[in-house]
């Protein structure tokens, strides 16, 4: 199976250079560094032994925060090293991380960039987040020695079933991973369905993200900007069609004086939701001029990166996005971890469990359509006391379910590593 997947990649790398080339008509840092796409790589070596994790996009990396801490102090003497798929997935590193970690893009699936990544690095342990099962890299890996685990990983019942018209491969792959720590029991379920050995539940490393001092501050530098005066509702990590039943739920909500924040999840979409703003008529400001709002300000778009949590500390309520279409939904972890009353779309598998606790705990309310929507923000902004309650229930639901970080770093230790030291603290 892995022969005829590999020719099947083979087959299909016309079509990946011309993705990158087109990706790269929108966001030019498609264009950028695309040896490493291949395994070619200059310049970001280390001299010291490598933990390597691997996070797809943003909230993979910034998922990671907490593990890439909770690494550099188990293992001071190692080195992390950070890869990604996406431009904005290492640029959140960058963020985040700054010279603490080395940062490149993890090459296609294909035999050879795979070994050269490998040889280049020389891991010492490799860690993949979420749903990453590459059946070369996994396969490369045992044959070097590196011990790989799957953690902080998910499975949705539709991936599971995309993966499972491909059983054998899919099972030989993840029976060769040294570990697999799922977020929920769920999610090991369908991974064992699936073949995989070794699964242990681990929770979800996003609990563990805690807004920083600095962003807070920030959220409040926000709330000042945005004039204290007015409700503010935040769409959080909108996608493509959700700007427009956003802007006409509100439209219909008529609600005198409230001021919409819509931040897109993904940059390159900045200008498309500037330019439907503009065809729309609505008044509005960006948040990258920095400027105070003007209180004829209708609309402030979110053309920021690292951000969220200090736009969600300058709300009073926030839709979570990806949600209202079904886009599977973007993490509402971090509304509820600054006790912000949260709105969900119907379509939430992303973070199924998650949504389910939430909605249980009386953190979040889930509309199923326009309509509904507009119902929810009339009735949220206009109970301040309902608000406050679903704030504290938020807050209180997302400490109760932190601790992934410890579990993982357990589970590592009992891998037995030989290659890896702890520090004696």
């Amino acid at each position: 199976m892995i022969r005829l997947y590999t020719t099947v990649l083979f087959l299909l790398l016309p079509y990946v250079i011309f993705h990158l080339l087109w990706r790269g008509r929108r966001q030019p840092e498609y264009l950028r560094h695309w040896g490493e796409r291949f395994g070619r790589y200059h310049g970001v070596r280390s001299l010291r032994p490598v933990i390597w994790l691997h996070a797809v996009s943003v909230g993979e990396t910034r998922a990671a925060a907490t593990l890439v801490k909770a690494l550099q102090v188990r293992y001071p003497e190692h080195q992390i090293l950070l890869t990604h798929m996406t431009p904005t997935g290492r640029e959140t590193g960058e963020q985040l991380f700054g010279r603490e970690v080395l940062r490149c893009y993890l090459p296609y699936d294909y035999p050879f960039a795979v070994r050269r990544f490998l040889d280049y690095f020389r891991p010492e342990l490799g860690l993949l987040l979420e749903t990453e099962i590459w059946p070369n890299l996994i396969q490369s890996c045992q044959a070097s020695h590196v011990p790989l685990c799957l953690v902080n990983a998910r499975l949705s019942e539709k991936s599971a079933r995309r993966y499972a018209r491909f059983s054998r491969l899919a099972a030989e792959s993840l029976q060769r991973m040294s570990l697999i720590a799922a977020q929920t029991e769920d999610d090991a379920r369908r991974l064992v369905e699936l073949g995989a050995t070794r699964v242990s539940v681990m929770g979800n490393l996003k609990f563990d993200i805690a807004p920083s001092a600095e962003l807070l501050e920030l959220g409040q530098v926000l709330l000042r900007r945005f004039d204290t005066g007015r409700r503010i509702f935040l769409a959080a990590s909108t996608r493509e069609g959700e700007e427009e039943k956003i802007l006409a739920a509100v439209e219909e909500a008529a609600i005198p004086g409230l001021l919409t924040v819509i931040v897109p999840r993904h940059p390159q979409r900045f200008e498309a939701v500037a330019h439907l703003l503009e065809q729309r008529g609505i008044r509005y400001q960006r948040r990258s001029l920095d400027a105070p709002v003007a209180m004829e300000t209708v609309v402030v778009l979110g053309d920021s990166m690292g951000e969220m949590f200090a736009y969600y500390a300058a709300c009073d309520v926030a839709f979570i996005g990806g949600s209202l279409l079904p886009f599977g939904g973007q993490n509402l972890i971090e509304a509820c971890a600054v006790g912000k009353p949260v709105i969900l779309g119907p379509h939430t598998w992303n973070f199924s469990e998650a949504a389910d606790l939430a909605l249980e705990a009386g953190a979040a309310v889930r509309v199923e359509s326009e309509a509904a929507l507009v119902r929810e923000l009339r009735s949220l902004l206009k109970d301040a006391e309902r608000c406050r309650h679903m704030g504290q229930a938020g807050l209180e639901f997302s400490r109760h379910h932190q601790g992934a970080t410890k579990r993982v770093m357990d589970l590592l230790e009992q891998v037995g590593l030989p290659q890896l030291h702890s520090s004696p603290d």
